[in-house]
């Protein structure tokens, strides 16, 4: 598909252990790999908010969640490894006002994927909770509180992650 080492490669071709997320087709693969992230962490959020809160749609938004709080939590994680990566290959040395900016970008990512891989996680068990009905209206309550509160720390970090990324590119 693409992904090449950031290391000469071909001369470890059995050695996998230095395989990294460097690039896609050329390109660097950080930019390409978050967008993933910036789109699915907000629609999981919504989605599993709109389900908690709204009775009526979750017969129509279940397979939504369940797909989302799937797919989300890798795309996070593979969007910190990747940045993570391209810092390695690339800005390992950046100093000053870019290496401040670099640093700052990369302290919400491991916020980032934890928020994300638990608003999976608490989804996946609201999407049971709520469709057993035997667990008790409390249990119903604290969960999709839960979900509820959760979706708004994944969009945080998500946004900071965003901002912060993006200004460590472009400046202010």
């Amino acid at each position: 598909m693409g992904f090449r080492s950031g290391d000469d490669h071909a001369s470890r071709p059995h050695d996998r252990s230095h395989l990294m997320l460097d690039e896609i087709l050329g390109l660097p693969a950080h930019p390409l790999i978050i967008h993933a992230t910036v789109v699915l962490t907000p629609l999981l959020a919504v989605a599993a908010a709109v389900y908690a809160l709204a009775p009526r749609t979750r017969a129509a938004l279940g397979w939504a969640v369940l797909g989302l709080a799937v797919a989300a939590p890798p795309a996070a994680f593979a969007a910190r490894q990747s940045g993570a990566e391209l810092k390695d290959g690339r800005f390992s040395s950046a100093g000053g006002r870019l290496g401040e900016r670099i640093a700052e970008h990369e302290s919400f990512g491991t916020p980032l994927v934890l928020a994300v891989l638990a608003l999976g996680l608490v989804s996946l068990g609201m999407l049971h909770v709520l469709r057993a009905a035997r667990y008790g209206r409390p249990v119903e309550i604290a969960v999709s509180g839960l979900a509820v509160l959760l979706a708004a720390v994944a969009v945080y970090y998500v946004v900071r992650a965003g901002h912060s990324g993006a200004v460590a590119v472009w400046g202010s």
